[in-house]
């Protein structure tokens, strides 16, 4: 018998077989064993089924009186076999039964990811398991394969976990990955795919930036920042810390994604797919809290020992640097080194503030290394926050990069076009009839384009989807580089007429005009832009 005296629990194990032949030899040594606690009652009882191997009416009848005692009775660990007779008879309704896990070692097993609370290893070669610090991560578990499926939804490429297994003495998330390998070890292990790299992770990054998640589904980030600055703005000379958290404070809130912890280890390449892996600290919020997070983990925690990074991402300080660098460029769209320098600078600022927060908090600094460090991430902080003016930057791009699709104008693309709209229109939490009506005009507009702009030859056209607050409502945009045509000056057809009088052709943007509340057709640049808007 086990008291856990800060969680007010008892456990108790049960052994082998509870039949009609021992349960009552059984009772008694449970009674025999509380007995220790008189007439307390109000602890919660634990009955740990690890080794029970079968439980008879009788066995269930003794369970059944120390409930009735012991109100706050819970039986864990139990086998498929007694979990099932006990949700038969009731007993899952009556009391918390939980069920057993699986259990997996991960000794000598490859860390192929690893994010703020757990690691991920890989246990055979078609999948892998994420553990977890937290000893108690079964919440965790449950909250991270939520909004692992959000993000599914929402169109970022991820794997669900399919399993719950311990691992040690906490828990794990099984997950299928096909010959997976981060990108960390593909930067450590292959340097002729940098290039490779550095576009996959900037285009991920601006895929999750460009995805508008529906309020209250994830937290915002911004809080988090905000307190780490309101924990250190005393520390700083002359209002600089004052003018920090007001920098801070005026960071635009967004409803955009985040996915808080974006490093090398946790965007893998599985099977000729590229995933994003540990999501529990998937957000929302501006995009320099995302690239805060990311300078720390390539270049401001090993800025000082440049082992760390070694350590944690299996490639040199050098290597990080020049990815850091280069990824920031490719994400921002830009090779202006001066825009590019601005933008980092305002990540420095925010980061080496984070950085500060987390060693008061978690070093006395009575150690050389640590007050060196701390020393030096606190000059940095000094030497770039009088510069700035403002941590904000302009985001448009970025956001709006994830809403265009160009695709060739063939009808064969049809569904292609369909499933982009229908996945931005069901992020916002468009209604179903909606929806349909925008589908209906989609198919309409897109199959017109594909057959007149370019003939006899092909060409592409762009399809931008914009999702708008207050009121709300989508703006769809089709361009094209094919003949100057406007469907809009085309007069409407009679259909009061009968069937054999009415003109062939017309009846598409006819009913593109009925389901959209407004269309407009504009010539520029040399290109057809023809835009729908529709509220909901």
């Amino acid at each position: 018998m086990i008291m856990d005296n800060k969680s007010n629990k008892v456990k108790i194990e049960l052994h082998g077989r509870i039949d009609s032949s021992n349960a009552a030899d059984c009772e008694l040594k449970l009674l025999s064993e509380l007995s220790v606690y008189g007439e307390k009652t109000d602890f919660a009882l634990v009955l740990d089924a690890s080794d029970l191997e079968y439980i008879s009416s009788a066995g269930l009848r003794v369970i059944l009186r120390l409930k009735k005692k012991y109100a706050n009775l819970e039986i864990e660990n139990v086998n498929s076999d007694i979990y099932e007779t006990l949700e038969m008879t009731g007993f899952t309704e009556m009391m918390p039964v939980k069920k057993a896990y699986r259990v997996v070692s991960v000794e000598g097993c490859e860390v192929i990811g690893e994010g703020a609370n757990g690691k991920v290893y890989r246990i055979d070669k078609d999948n892998v398991v994420k553990t977890y610090k937290n000893a108690d991560a079964l919440s965790e578990i449950q909250r991270e394969r939520e909004v692992a499926r959000l993000a599914l939804i929402l169109g970022v490429p991820t794997a669900i976990s399919y399993d719950v297994v311990r691992v040690g003495d906490s828990y794990g998330s099984v997950f299928e990955l096909l010959n997976a390998k981060s990108f960390a070890k593909i930067l450590a292990t292959e340097p002729e795919n940098f290039d490779f790299c550095v576009s996959e992770y900037a285009k991920m990054l601006r895929k999750i930036h460009s995805i508008v998640v529906e309020k209250g589904k994830l937290p915002s980030i911004k809080a988090k920042t905000l307190a780490k600055v309101e924990r250190i703005k005393d520390i700083l000379p002359d209002g600089l810390g004052e003018k920090l958290l007001e920098m801070t404070k005026a960071i635009p809130e967004s409803d955009h994604m985040i996915h808080g912890d974006c490093h090398t280890k946790n965007i893998v390449l599985a099977d000729g797919e590229v995933l994003l892996i540990d999501m529990d600290t998937l957000s929302v919020g501006h995009p320099i809290f995302e690239l805060v997070h990311m300078y720390n983990s390539y270049i401001g925690f090993s800025e000082y020992d440049h082992e760390i990074i070694k350590k944690f991402q299996g490639f040199d300080a050098e290597v990080a640097k020049k990815f850091w660098h280069a990824s920031l460029k490719a994400y921002l769209g830009t090779d202006d080194e001066k825009k590019v320098r601005e933008v980092e600078e305002k990540v420095q600022c925010l980061s080496y503030a984070y950085l500060v927060d987390w060693k008061r908090r978690h070093s006395d600094l009575t150690s050389q290394a640590d007050k060196a460090t701390y020393d030096l991430w606190l000059k940095r902080l000094l030497e770039i926050l009088p510069r700035i003016d403002t941590l904000n930057f302009d985001v448009e791009s970025i956001e709006s990069s994830g809403n265009e699709l160009e695709i060739e104008a063939l009808t064969d693309n049809l569904d292609k076009v369909i499933e982009f709209v229908n996945g931005k229109l069901s992020a916002a939490g468009c209604g179903k009839k909606a929806e349909m009506q925008v589908e209906i005009a989609v198919e309409e507009i897109f199959v017109n384009v594909a057959h007149y702009a370019y003939a006899p030859n092909t060409g592409s056209v762009t399809v931008g989807v914009k999702i708008s607050d207050d009121p709300r409502f989508v703006t769809i945009t089709f361009k094209d580089g094919g003949k100057p045509y406007n469907p809009l000056a085309k007069p409407d057809p009679d259909v009061t007429l009968p069937a054999g009088e009415r003109e062939i052709g017309g009846l598409g943007i006819f009913m593109t005009k009925k389901v959209m509340d407004e269309l407009s057709y504009e010539y520029i640049d040399g290109k057809n832009v023809l835009t729908l808007k529709k509220y909901f």
